[in-house]
């Protein structure tokens, strides 16, 4: 891409930060992260995500499709992680059922309150409802039938009736997701401290 012989105005459409060695749709991502978390989504548009990331706004569509894409990535960039994580633990049946759980829920804290920005904020979005996120929707449902299995292969769990174990699932899930709020109230607190204590609560909870 030429520039010609005057000064050059601003970055190249696809330069990346300084020393970020971040691809161009990556530094849309944590553009994204940064503005979608502090002035909020409704109010950011592709203009200022790409500025933001050091591109021009047309060379951002080379990368992404726009502002939603960029959302529905961020969303499921929470939950991805716990679900690789949830996996390997319930294949891991020599362990006690109450330790996985424990161990998932202490994870999951920590992904979610971890890294520069409260992402898990954007689950609060009404955006989030619609179809659009139908595949961030797939993988937390997903995410929380591993919980509903590592807490019916504890004894506590598996002597539940269906319904009673269904409430419970959906009380702990929405334990560790309620966290979301709690860091926002106060982002200084250690995260692995509120994950660990937030993990027990969550086994009070279920009963194990």
């Amino acid at each position: 891409m030429g520039t010609g012989g005057g000064r050059r105005v601003g970055r190249p459409r696809v330069a990346q930060r300084p020393d970020s060695g971040l691809s161009p749709r990556d530094e849309l991502l944590l553009a994204a992260a940064e503005l979608f978390t502090t002035r909020g989504y409704a109010a950011t548009t592709t203009r200022a995500v790409a500025e933001r990331a050091g591109m021009r706004q047309a060379s951002m569509y080379h990368h992404v499709a726009g502002k939603e894409e960029l959302l529905a990535e961020l969303l499921e960039s929470t939950v991805t992680p716990s679900l690789a994580y949830a996996r390997e633990l319930l294949a891991d049946e020599a362990a006690p059922a109450g330790e996985r759980l424990w161990e998932l829920c202490r994870t999951d804290v920590e992904l979610l309150c971890g890294g520069p920005h409260n992402l898990g904020a954007l689950y609060l979005l009404p955006e989030v409802r619609t179809e659009r996120f139908a595949g961030f929707h797939a993988v937390r449902a997903e995410l929380k039938d591993a919980y509903r299995q590592l807490l019916a292969a504890t004894r506590a769990g598996g002597a539940l009736a269906k319904s009673e174990l269904d409430l419970r699932t959906d009380l702990v899930f929405g334990l560790i997701e309620g966290v979301i709020l709690v860091h926002r109230s106060d982002p200084e607190r250690p995260v692995s401290v509120f994950a660990e204590a937030t993990a027990d609560a969550a086994l009070r909870i279920a009963g194990v």
